[in-house]
């Protein structure tokens, strides 16, 4: 079948229009602020087989490997779908989730009475039980304490939702109500989704609708193939660690050899170190994601956003390490830690193969979670977002000061802090970049922020500090390493406390807590960067004075109204020798 580029092109267009769609249905029906504000949820659509067609929406981790969930269902409920059917699952070991707070919502799409693609929601929920409220358990060992598991189960039945399943759902939650009002707007999400892609087939007919989504991976899998082609074929090694295994501090390492070849890409990670106590073991649909997204985010912006980008792909994952752990390994934190580390590896090796492209790292992010009660029937569950870390620079940029977490690629939003504050009882009292935070480069690395906030009531803390007292954000082509996370707490007696990375504890009283996040790796020297640029950060009071002339070089005029260009130039020439 001779297939028109113009359709194609629509096509690819309309199905990620779909995506937004959803997602925009999502964000103004959702109940909790994790959704409606945040954005913690992402919507993509898969063919009939599983294969995702576009995940134009949201946040990468949550959709890279989306088909390992929609594959799973179509396994477990073989013969058995139905039109105006929905399933629902999270499952990372039976059900393809990559951990289980993200629960998927999968409502397939029949035509002419033929199953043609399912439309799905992964979003992240507010609590579904487990050992500690807001679903992060940082003492965590075994998955069997991190909350509810749900195999592929069909919620809703030819359109008759399944009553006793929700009552249970909600049951496992420390916020039914939160949950009641996000997993039906989850539902509502698929269904736009559903319909809209029913009608895009139904616009083309069935086999030409189909023959153009094939299109359209072929097209994904060409334009990966070309990126490629641009690099020299060999292999290229890297690794990455994390500094602890949630319970005590011991480097554990992800080691990466991309090969380069006339078949493709491989990705293979053996040597990585074995699965670990802690609860930051990676799912394979997790791993997949961050490998898909660390590929697409090195090369042009304008890659498709599908399955068949990664067709040239092969990835080795040896089981029992911690990017691919046994059961009944933990893995709540999988998502953001190791996936960054997946990440930062990945870049760090790509980089070798094309150095003008090398990505400084991220900072990792310190924030925790409270969760208590506001008076005696209100609970809440908050996250607090707008401790998170710096971005890291590329060539031409500087790193972001603060955005969400490297895995959401600037897809999770932080929240306004006013609303926030009428949310939850929080008072935030400053919310500021930092000065030197970031790594110095050429291209400086984000600068972190500054974060104090007053918690009003008696809480449970879970403390995922992983950017906590050691530089995360490494500097490439020359650039430095951002600064470390720092955080401390004072409780209303006048107590002071130093919290561990990873821990849960409960406090019975107010307290304020101060958080300097990571700062963002540079790239290429200091020296080169633009006296005008380091004099700008002066002024914004992101880059010290000292920092100007000790690091960069550059001396400014005495009112640090101008540069001192003579001075400058002397100072760069002492200090490069």
């Amino acid at each position: 079948m001779t297939l028109d580029p113009i359709a194609l092109a629509l096509v690819q267009n309309r199905l990620d229009h779909i995506s937004r769609q959803m997602g925009w249905v999502m964000t103004r029906t959702a109940r909790s602020p994790i959704f409606n504000q945040s954005h913690d949820f992402s919507c993509f659509l898969t063919d009939a087989h599983g294969t995702l067609i576009s995940q134009a929406d949201g946040i990468p981790i949550h959709t890279g490997g989306g088909g390992f969930a929609v594959r799973a269902l179509l396994k477990a409920w073989a013969g058995q779908i139905n039109p105006d059917d929905a399933f629902v699952l999270n499952d990372p070991y039976e059900a393809g989730g990559n951990h289980l707070p993200d629960w998927v919502i999968a409502r397939p799409v029949f035509v002419d009475g033929t199953l043609a693609a399912f439309a799905c929601n992964r979003a992240h929920q507010s609590d579904i039980g487990g050992g500690a409220a807001g679903t992060y358990n940082a003492e965590a060992t075994e998955i069997y304490h991190e909350g509810i598991r749900l195999p592929a189960l069909k919620l809703v039945d030819r359109g008759t939702l399944r009553h006793d399943l929700w009552a249970l759902l909600k049951l496992n939650s420390r916020t039914p109500e939160l949950l009641d009002g996000d997993v039906r707007a989850m539902l509502g999400s698929t269904q736009i989704g559903a319909e809209r892609l029913k009608a895009l087939l139904e616009d083309y007919g069935l086999a030409q609708g189909l023959a153009l989504i094939d299109g359209v991976l072929a097209h994904a899998d060409r334009s990966f193939r070309a990126a490629l082609a641009r690099l020299p074929h060999g292999v290229w090694r890297a690794e990455e660690k994390t500094d602890n295994d949630c319970f005590e501090i011991r480097d554990i390492w992800i080691r990466v050899a991309l090969e380069l070849n006339a078949d493709g890409l491989t990705v293979d990670f053996t040597g990585t170190d074995p699965q670990i106590l802690g609860f930051k073991n990676s799912s394979i649909a997790n791993t997949w994601s961050a490998v898909y997204m660390s590929l697409a985010s090195f090369f042009e912006p304008d890659l498709p956003r599908n399955e068949g980008t990664f067709r040239c792909v092969r990835i080795v994952a040896p089981q029992g390490t911690i990017v691919n752990a046994r059961p009944p390994a933990p893995m709540t934190m999988c998502t953001v830690f190791v996936a960054h580390e997946i990440v930062h590896v990945i870049w760090r090796a790509l980089g070798l193969a094309d150095p003008a492209r090398a990505c400084a790292g991220w900072g990792k992010s310190i924030h925790n979670g409270s969760a208590g009660r506001i008076g005696t029937d209100r609970p809440f569950v908050a996250y607090h977002w707008h401790c998170m870390a710096a971005g890291g620079a590329v060539d031409g940029r500087d790193g972001f000061n603060q955005i969400g977490h490297l895995i959401a690629l600037g897809g999770l939003t932080i929240p306004n802090v006013e609303g926030y504050e009428q949310t939850y009882p929080l008072r935030i009292l400053k919310h500021e970049f930092r000065c030197d935070g970031g790594g110095p480069g050429k291209y400086r690395g984000g600068t972190g922020v500054d974060y104090l906030v007053d918690v009003l009531e008696p809480a449970e803390y879970s403390f995922r500090g992983e950017g906590l007292n050691y530089e995360t954000g490494f500097g490439v082509q020359g650039g430095r390493a951002g600064q470390g996370g720092a955080m401390r707490l004072v409780l209303a007696d006048g107590t002071i406390v130093d919290p561990p990375k990873y821990q849960v504890r409960r406090f019975d009283q107010p307290l304020r807590e101060r958080a300097l996040s990571p700062g963002g790796g540079g790239w290429g020297s200091p020296l080169e960067r633009d006296p005008h640029a380091v004099l700008r950060d002066v002024r914004d009071g992101v880059v010290s004075l000292q920092a100007a002339g000790d690091v960069y070089g550059v001396v400014l005029s005495d009112d640090s109204r101008a540069v001192d260009e003579a001075a400058t130039r002397a100072r760069r020439t002492t200090l490069a020798r």
